[in-house]
């Protein structure tokens, strides 16, 4: 069986599903997945930047009413629930906790801990972090030792 950890930082979309329980074919594949729920109001601008340079003002205007950091937390469960219960239904093994502090650290410690093959970071596009490599996909490569997948989102279901 193949072992994957996947980050993700919303609740997956059943294209999501479809995209990532397919990528080895007929091999069945075991998720851990990793949920970082949304950070602090620091991130709030690159969020609102990446909203701006896709052209969806009204989201980039939203910013604000998006729960942070805490009030994130419950949310972020819910997602959480929702992706593991979408693999599950479609015939895979997973398994998932929050992300609370240092998603990178949170990241190489279960690479580490399931023995993983590789890592899928399924996130929407972050334009500015990446433009500098500071997305989690690119600063994961030089941290936890085994091949990292990066993949965008699917935003509707």
């Amino acid at each position: 069986m193949f072992t994957s950890v996947l980050m993700i930082e919303k609740a997956l979309t059943s294209a999501d599903v479809e995209f990532v329980t397919t990528l080895h074919g007929e091999e069945p594949v075991s998720f851990h997945v990793l949920l970082q729920p949304r950070g602090d109001q620091a991130d709030r601008l690159l969020r609102a930047l990446d909203d701006v340079a896709l052209g969806e003002l009204d989201e980039a205007a939203r910013e604000g009413e998006t729960p942070e950091g805490e009030e994130a937390l419950a949310p972020g469960r819910q997602a959480l629930d929702v992706s593991l219960r979408a693999l599950h239904a479609a015939g895979s093994e997973a398994d998932g906790r929050l992300v609370e502090a240092h998603p990178l650290d949170a990241l190489k410690a279960l690479v580490a801990e399931t023995g993983a093959d590789e890592v899928i970071v399924l996130t929407d596009p972050h334009y500015v972090e990446e433009f500098f490599h500071r997305d989690w996909a690119s600063r994961a490569r030089h941290k936890v030792g085994v091949p990292v997948l990066k993949l965008f989102s699917h935003s509707k279901d």
